[in-house]
Formats: C-alpha cells, structure tokens, sequence
C-alpha cells in the first residue's frame, strides 16, 4: 500500500495492489499500520446501480472520517471540505475509484461525500469513524451550481432525499462549517 497526499488536510488517496493468477485475484484493502488516521468502529458497504449518484453526506455531530473502497465497479468519487477553518473551504476534489485502480479514499471528519456510478453494478465498502446518526445526517446538493461540480451525466438516478439537500450558500448560513 502507498499513501498519496492531497493538497486538503489530511485527505490521502491510498493506492493498493492487487495480485492475482488464474484463479483471480488478491488485493489488501486496509492495514492500521500503514492507516493510522483515526479508529474506524464501523463498517458498511452500498451497491448502486450504474447513473446513480450519492451524497453530498456528512453528519452535523458525529462526524465520521470515511475510508472508501470500491470492491466492484467504478465510481466518480466527489468531496467537498466543510471544514470552517480549513484554507480549503469550499473546495472540492474528485478521483476515480475503481476495482481495477485499485485506489481508497480516506476523508477525515468535515467533509460532504458523493459518488456517481459508472459500472451496471458498483459495490463501495465503508470504514468509518463514528456510527450513522440518522438524527444529524444533512447533506449539499449534488448539483448544487456554486460548487460547479462536473458529473458525467445531466440525467443522473438521485434519490428524493438528495434531491432536498440544502445548497452550499444554505448550508453556510445553518452550520457556518463543521
């Protein structure tokens, strides 16, 4: 496993290697020695079908640092740092995971969360730092026009819940940053 920095504080891309032979293949997807950015306590995983996108999630209290994985498939993976002090405020990144790119992201605690789906069938495996708190879940608009995030599809699969998340400015004037 190799750690790659990110130009946002604490943000690491983890770059993995997969081994494989005729029978498939092998891939090392966490070592604490090698992560050892906070106590990841619980785990999920999500499957979305292909021009789904996800997010932009974060819990107001509780936050949760994210280590994401993609087992199957290939995801746009897309945050944004809500961080109130951060000199990246406001700014965003995206990075392609992918089962054969063998790539993680860890997103440390202020940070919005998204994906958009490539593949027919794309499975994203979670570590994360705290538990769900459905109480404190809020999120940005995903195509929230301030933040000029650029997805590979005008007619994405969004949820109705997404659909009704506050946009950036909203989300400036409720939470200040997180």
């Amino acid at each position: 496993m190799h750690v790659i920095n990110t130009k946002f504080k604490g943000l690491k891309i983890i770059q993995q290697k997969k081994i494989g032979d005729s029978r498939g293949n092998l891939r090392e997807t966490f070592r604490k020695k090698i992560i050892k950015w906070d106590d990841l306590i619980f785990d999920y995983a999500t499957a979305s079908r292909k021009n789904v996108i996800r997010g932009f999630h974060f819990q107001s209290k509780f936050q949760q640092a994210k280590f994401v994985t993609v087992l199957k498939g290939k995801i746009l993976d897309y945050v944004v740092d809500l961080r109130k002090n951060s000199p990246t405020f406001g700014k965003s990144l995206s990075i392609v995971l992918s089962e054969d790119n063998c790539r993680s992201l860890y997103i440390p605690e202020g940070f919005g969360h998204a994906y958009y789906s490539f593949s027919n069938l794309n499975i994203i495996y979670y570590k994360l730092s705290n538990y769900y708190q459905p109480k404190y879940e809020d999120g940005i608009l995903w195509n929230d026009k301030s933040l000029k995030f650029k997805w590979p599809t005008k007619k994405p699969i969004v949820s109705k819940k997404d659909k009704k998340l506050r946009t950036f400015k909203d989300f400036k004037k409720v939470y200040k940053g997180l």
